[in-house]
């Protein structure tokens, strides 16, 4: 039997994490009577859950919370302004005070009854449903971005952050220390940022103007960036415009 959670308008990509097999196909089975969820990762630990996080930008994700290395929570808190709503999932019923302080949207307990994931779902829906228009005028800005080498993961503050640089389908982030290379359209990171100390002005770059030392002319239309950390910035003459109105 198909199943539907409501308008379906809000949950549509989910990521279910447990390092449990059956315990991830109990949950498949489950979802795949939902019409309008679409499960687009499996992942079998944290590691893997922060990968598909960043890339996949899930609706909501199902997670265990007793994972080895990571836990449930030590995801949500590298995650950090990332993570996605989530609803916690247990065999133990010891956690639920901390979960809800993690501000899941619901704990369900293992063995997972499809009849409870389905009003869990309503909830979601109907929470989102709800706190849409809310959470779209809040528009909180990212605080920290999450940069993945191997089984490294690295926290860089946006106020370390000197600029960024669009490399094809990818970002080169550029800190006070090193550079990074992360996964991301620079046009999305040009969304999430504080627009109000992030400034593109450049199709190529992103610059924080507290690195800002001065600009010179650098050519006929377009003129140079110089940082307080000996690094340059090209400035094209739309991006001038943008940068005069935040300095």
């Amino acid at each position: 039997m198909v199943v539907n959670t409501g308008s379906g308008k809000y949950i549509k990509r989910v990521v279910i994490a447990d390092d449990e097999p059956l315990a991830r196909e109990a949950l498949k089975l489950a979802l795949k009577k939902i019409k309008t969820v679409d499960i687009i990762a499996e992942c079998a630990n944290g590691y893997e859950t922060i990968a598909a996080v960043e890339k996949q930008k899930p609706d909501l994700l199902l997670l265990d919370i007793q994972m080895p290395v990571l836990s449930g929570f030590d995801v949500l808190e590298i995650l950090g302004d990332q993570a996605p709503p989530t609803i916690f999932i247990t065999a133990y019923d010891e956690y639920a005070i901390k979960a809800f302080e993690a501000h899941a949207l619901d704990y369900l307990l293992k063995p997972v009854h499809p009849a409870r994931l389905m009003k869990a779902l309503q909830h979601a829906e109907l929470f989102f449903k709800t706190s849409a228009e809310t959470l779209v005028q809040l528009n909180v800005p990212l605080k920290r971005i999450l940069i993945r080498s191997g089984s490294d993961i690295r926290v860089i503050p946006t106020t370390e952050i000197s600029h960024i640089r669009a490399q094809d389908d990818f970002v080169e982030i550029h800190s006070q220390k090193q550079s990074y290379l992360k996964y991301e359209r620079i046009s999305r990171l040009e969304q999430l940022l504080d627009n109000r100390q992030f400034v593109r002005v450049h199709r190529s770059y992103i610059l924080n103007i507290r690195f800002l030392k001065k600009i010179e002319p650098y050519s006929r239309d377009g003129k140079m960036a110089l940082l307080t950390n000996g690094l340059a910035v090209p400035v094209s003459k739309s991006g001038y415009k943008r940068l005069l109105k935040e300095i």
